[in-house]
């Protein structure tokens, strides 16, 4: 079987305050919204700018330090990999979603202490 990768990096700016919930198993996640910017010309052949939005999931020690460390605004860079879900809604139709579960976060706001890392 042929090497595969799935690696995602993003340099962002979170869109709300870390959604964060201790689930039964213990284990802990937090929900991130990250924002990234590009520019494409538009008809006119003026620059745009576009804002693209990633779900990010953090498990665990990632997802503490991200509760306490991050709030809305705070630019971060991330890296992990690319997971997709489905279920079926209240009106039995499935239903799919592409997070970005992470590895690492870099927090470009505010500096880290040596004993969270």
């Amino acid at each position: 079987m042929a090497k595969s990768i799935n690696r995602v990096t993003l340099l962002g700016n979170l869109g709300s305050d870390p959604d964060v919930e201790k689930l039964d198993d213990d284990a802990k996640r937090a929900v991130l919204n990250v924002a990234t910017n590009f520019k494409v010309k538009n008809k006119k052949d003026e620059w745009e700018e576009r804002t693209e939005w990633h779900r990010v999931v953090a498990w665990d020690k990632q997802a503490e330090l991200a509760e306490k460390y991050l709030k809305k605004g705070d630019r971060v860079f991330l890296e992990g990999r690319l997971r997709t879900r489905s279920w079926e809604d209240k009106n039995g139709e499935k239903r799919y979603i592409t997070e970005v579960h992470v590895k690492d976060i870099i927090f470009l706001n505010q500096p880290v202490k040596e004993e969270d890392e």
